[in-house]
């Protein structure tokens, strides 16, 4: 009862086989870079994209098949729109990091709709303003899921699953269908709108995979990884720490009482839907985590490559009073402040480069302990362990740095990318792989835990974010 899952990132496309233990094989991966054309813009090539796709999962069918049904774990909130007929792409797909929409957001946002740029709503309104003036032509509108789903049973199957669709920005409060008020104002025909389905059940046969195996699993990334590491109950979090960082946790059966943001600054989402029920959780984003590596790496060329990160702060003790936050792109969850910028303090003549290394990591493990207040706060409970996966998850030193800095015992996930079990988890509930809930929590086995040592210093930390903040001060008042 394997399952096999394709996961599709911003920057490339995964796929594997897992296995009823949990264990994954036949893994391939394909580099799928979006483009950004002008700063502000992030396009992709959609049908590179479905090509990529099936390459990796043929080659890891190849490689380790059969299976017995197809799990789909996605980027959220990219947008691709197709003619019907041909299968065509319209266009590029717009990313979700594009703000190529945001003057339209701040006129929605005077006329009582609140959108961000980064949710799918506007960007299709886009992409049919411009392909589809009249509204006449038979396109289809998806999510990248919607899209593999589409490609993977060649054209039969148009679906989304509730956890993509909730990140749209179209859909009810009640986070259970498309809304029609939102539609008629943004112009969009509810005739290219997918299917809104489960996230775990059967939707279509993929044909165009050896065997045609059953789709039968689809998810957001961040609710994917929330699945895969096991926390399938209120109580523990996750945190992925990729290019940003999300933590996800599960609330519980009923929508958290907040429409958009809580006072914490975290967001409601749809973890899952199964048979029908509704799932809820909290995340909290961090706009920038490994982007902060990648600057030492690539630009300031203080360490030949991620992973020697670790090595170089080792050389220290401590940072020696050097405090960074890393707001390269604005601060996130609590304070949403998007005019907010990366900030290095307490530089001496005695800085040197272990220091400056070291502080980097521990900036981005004081924004996980953030994400952790925050949530508490809009959840009203206390979390009590932190699960964490994404490539930070890899370096020792940064992880007891979220260790000291929340603490909190961390556990390191047992694959780098989580997703691709949470895929697999929803699909093998549908197929009798795993019997419940119960079962996926007890897969959970961390590839080890680290405990908290002394505290970091969480006021001098709260000080440096003052500085950091409203840098430009006429994007920090912009408020989404």
């Amino acid at each position: 009862m394997s399952i096999l899952v394709v996961d599709v990132g911003t920057s490339g496309v995964r796929a594997a086989v897992v296995r009823p233990d949990a264990s994954v094989a036949g893994e391939h991966y394909r580099e799928t870079l979006p483009d950004s054309p002008v700063p502000g813009l992030v396009e992709f090539d959609a049908a590179a994209l479905a090509r990529a796709a099936l390459e990796v999962a043929q080659a890891a069918l190849a490689a380790a098949g059969p299976v017995d049904a197809v799990g789909i774990a996605n980027q959220r909130a990219s947008t691709v729109v197709w003619d019907r007929a041909t299968g065509e792409p319209v266009a590029p797909g717009i990313g979700w990091q594009d703000l190529r929409t945001l003057g339209d957001c701040l006129t929605l946002q005077a006329d009582g709709l609140r959108l961000a740029p980064n949710l799918s709503a506007t960007k299709l309104r886009h992409l049919l303003d411009l392909h589809d003036p009249e509204r006449s032509r038979d396109l289809c509108f998806g999510t990248v899921d919607t899209w593999i789903a589409w490609h993977l049973s060649q054209g039969a199957v148009h679906v989304t699953d509730l956890s993509n669709a909730a990140v749209t920005g179209m859909i009810d409060l009640a986070g259970s269908s498309w809304d029609p008020t939102i539609l008629a104002k943004l112009g969009v025909p509810s005739t290219v709108l997918p299917t809104i389905v489960d996230s775990s059940g059967p939707v279509g046969e993929a044909t165009a995979l050896p065997g045609s195996p059953v789709i039968a699993g689809m998810a957001g990334d961040q609710q994917s990884s929330l699945v895969g590491q096991g926390c399938v109950r209120p109580g523990p979090a996750k945190i992925t720490f990729g290019t940003g960082g999300m933590l996800d946790v599960v609330y519980g059966s009923t929508r958290p009482g907040f429409e958009t943001r809580g006072g914490g600054g975290t967001f409601p989402i749809v973890a899952w839907r199964v048979g029908g029920e509704i799932m809820w959780g909290l995340e909290a984003v961090m706009l920038s985590a490994g982007t902060n590596v990648e600057w030492l790496r690539d630009d300031l060329g203080l360490i030949d490559d991620a992973a020697s990160s670790h090595e170089v702060a080792q050389r220290c003790e401590d940072s020696g009073g050097v405090v960074y936050v890393p707001a390269l792109l604005g601060l996130g969850t609590p304070q949403w402040d998007y005019g907010a910028r990366g900030t290095l303090l307490g530089l001496t003549r005695g800085s040197e480069r272990p220091q400056i290394v070291r502080a980097v990591l521990e900036g981005v493990a004081h924004r996980g302990a953030d994400l952790v207040e925050a949530t508490e706060r809009d959840a009203g409970w206390a979390i009590p362990t932190l699960r964490v996966d994404g490539g930070m998850s890899r370096n020792p030193t940064f992880v007891q740095a979220l260790a000291d800095a929340s603490q909190r015992p961390v556990e390191v996930s047992p694959v780098v990318e989580a997703t691709t079990l949470g895929a697999a988890f929803l699909a093998g509930l549908s197929t009798g792989t795993w019997g419940g809930w119960d079962d996926i929590a007890a897969t959970w086995r961390p590839q080890r835990t680290v405990e908290p040592g002394p505290p970091l210093d969480r006021e001098q930390w709260a000080r440096a974010v003052e500085r950091a903040r409203a840098w430009y001060p006429e994007l920090s008042a912009l408020d989404f």
